[in-house]
C-alpha cells in the first residue's frame, strides 16, 4: 500500500479571529477599569462562546452583552416574531441573492485567464460588491435573529453602507463593530487625531492597513486597506482644508442648501459606491496579476478582451445592484424592524411568504458564509 500521510497543517479553531477581539476587548476593559468583570467564568465562558456570534460576529463589548447573563432570559412574543423575521430575511439575503444571484457571475470574472469586456468586468465587481454584503450581512442579520430569539440583544452591524455619503460614513455603516473595534483599540491608543493633522494621518493609514492584514496575510488585502485609509486620509484633508477656507455668507448658504439636497447626497453615495468597487478587485482578486487585468477591463478597452457573462447573468446582475442601492438610499436612516412595524400586516405576510418561498426554491445554490474564511 502507497500510503502518503498529509502533511502537518496550522489548523486554526473556527471564528478564532472574532473570539479573540472578544477577548482583547474584555481583557483591555478590564485593565483600563472602563467595565465591570462578570461574575463567575460560566458567565465569561458564554460571554466569548454565544454561539450566535461566535464564528462571524457582530464583535461584542462586556457591557453590550455580559449584563444580559445575570438573569435567566425569557423571549417575550415581540422578541420571537422580530427574530424570526430577522432569520428569514438574512438566510435570503445570503442563500437568494449572495449565493443564488450574485455568486456564480463573480466567480466567472474574477476567475477569468483574460482580459475581459468593460462591462462584463464591471458587472463582475458590482456582482461581488452585492454579494459581500448580502452575504455577511445576511450572517449579521441571522445572528441578530437568532438571539433575539432567545431573549438577547446584539448590536447592528451593518447600516446600509452603499448609501455612505463619505468612506467615514461608510466605515460607520459596513461592519460596525470591527470598525468600532479598531477605532477604540488601535486609532486612538495610538494617538488617533490628537497629535495633529499629519499624524491623523498616518493613524488612519496604520489603522486601515492592520484592518486589511486582519483580513488575510496577503499583500492583495495590504492595498485593499491602503486604499481605504487612502480614501479616509483625502477626505480628512478636504474636510480640514474646506474648514480653514473662507467663503461670503452668500456662497457658504448656497453650499449648505446644496449638501442638504438628496440629488447631491445621492451624487456624493454613488461616487463613494464607485471607488468601493474599485477596492474589491483587491479584495476578491486572487493574485495581483488577476486584479490588475481586472482593473485595466473595468477602466480601458483591451485588445484581445473577451465576453464571459450570459446574457441572463447580465441583467440579473443589473437589477439585483440596480434595486440594492436604492435601497440602501431609501433606508440609510432607519432600521429594516423600523419599516417592517410601519407595514401593513396584509403587505409584510407576503413580503415574508415570499422570502420563504424563494428560500426552499434556492437551498441547492447555498454555500459556505464568505466571512468563515477570516
Amino acid at each position: 500500500m502507497d500510503y502518503h500521510p498529509a502533511k502537518p497543517n496550522i489548523i486554526l479553531p473556527a471564528g478564532i479571529s472574532f473570539y479573540t477581539f472578544t477577548t482583547l476587548c474584555y481583557t483591555i476593559d478590564m485593565y483600563k477599569k472602563e467595565s465591570k468583570p462578570v461574575k463567575s467564568l460560566l458567565d465569561f465562558s458564554l460571554f466569548v462562546t454565544f454561539f450566535p456570534h461566535l464564528v462571524a460576529g457582530p464583535i461584542v463589548r462586556p457591557p453590550q452583552l455580559a449584563p444580559q447573563f445575570e438573569s435567566p432570559k425569557k423571549a417575550t412574543a415581540q422578541q420571537i416574531y422580530e427574530g424570526l423575521f430577522l432569520l428569514s430575511l438574512g438566510l435570503f439575503m445570503k442563500v437568494v441573492l449572495a449565493d443564488g444571484m450574485l455568486a456564480s457571475p463573480a466567480d466567472t470574472v474574477f476567475g477569468a485567464q483574460k482580459s475581459l469586456h468593460t462591462l462584463d468586468a464591471w458587472l463582475g465587481v458590482l456582482a461581488f460588491s452585492g454579494q459581500i454584503f448580502f452575504d455577511f450581512a445576511g450572517y449579521s442579520t441571522c445572528a441578530i435573529g437568532v438571539a433575539a430569539c432567545m431573549g438577547f440583544t446584539l448590536p447592528e452591524n451593518f447600516k446600509y453602507p452603499y448609501a455612505a455619503t463619505g468612506f467615514s460614513d461608510f466605515w460607520r455603516r459596513w461592519h460596525i463593530t470591527l470598525s468600532a473595534w479598531l477605532r477604540d483599540y488601535l486609532y486612538i491608543p495610538i494617538g488617533g487625531n490628537r497629535k495633529g493633522p499629519f499624524r491623523t494621518y498616518i493613524n488612519l493609514m496604520i489603522t486601515m492597513l492592520l484592518g486589511g492584514l486582519w483580513h488575510g496575510a496577503n499583500w492583495t488585502f495590504v492595498v485593499w486597506g491602503a486604499l481605504h485609509g487612502l480614501y479616509l486620509c483625502v477626505e480628512k484633508l478636504i474636510q480640514d482644508m474646506s474648514k480653514k477656507s473662507s467663503l461670503d455668507d452668500n456662497a457658504a448658504a448656497a453650499l449648505s442648501d446644496q449638501k442638504k439636497s438628496m440629488s447631491w447626497g445621492f451624487m456624493k453615495a454613488m461616487f463613494v459606491f464607485f471607488l468601493v468597487n474599485v477596492t474589491w478587485v483587491f479584495f476578491r482578486a486572487p493574485d495581483f496579476t488577476s486584479a490588475w487585468r481586472l482593473i485595466l477591463s473595468m477602466f480601458s478597452s483591451v485588445k484581445d478582451s473577451i465576453a464571459v457573462l450570459p446574457s441572463l447573468d447580465v441583467l440579473v446582475v443589473t437589477i439585483v445592484i440596480i434595486l440594492m442601492v436604492l435601497f440602501h438610499w431609501r433606508m440609510r436612516n432607519t432600521s429594516v424592524l423600523q419599516a417592517a412595524t410601519k407595514m401593513p400586516a396584509w403587505l409584510l405576510g407576503i413580503v415574508w411568504s415570499a422570502m420563504l418561498i424563494l428560500l426552499i426554491l434556492s437551498q441547492e445554490s447555498s454555500g459556505s458564509f464568505i466571512y468563515f474564511q477570516f
